[in-house]
């Protein structure tokens, strides 16, 4: 596996020799181990949105449903974006002079 890759991102088992320990802890290894998490968070989103089952038949009907997949997972992120950003917008911008009382002031 090691022709095939500039660095192996599996982290060890059990009690880590002093070598494995230091090599875990470079910085490049550390940064490709995050980088794999989000990958892993990546596909279970595709999974829930309806990426675990393929029906489509063969490797280019595969290919098609994997990236209709991914279009819809993005969409789904632009439209949590855009719903943040209104709640944002939306969140009034109160000075304690500008708040609803429940009290009234005599005139």
């Amino acid at each position: 596996m090691k022709e095939q890759l500039k660095l192996v991102v599996l982290p060890r088992q059990g009690k880590l020799s002093a070598q494995a320990q230091a090599a875990e802890h470079t910085d490049d290894f550390v940064k490709a181990r995050r980088a794999h998490s989000a990958v892993e968070s990546a596909i279970n989103a595709l999974e829930v949105h309806g990426l675990d089952r393929c029906p489509d038949h063969g490797i280019n009907g595969f290919k098609r449903y994997v990236a209709l997949a991914v279009v819809a997972r993005n969409i789904h992120r632009i439209g949590a974006i855009l719903w943040q950003q209104e709640q944002a917008r939306a969140q009034p911008k109160s000075k304690y002079s500008d708040r609803d009382t429940t009290y009234k002031l005599a005139a």
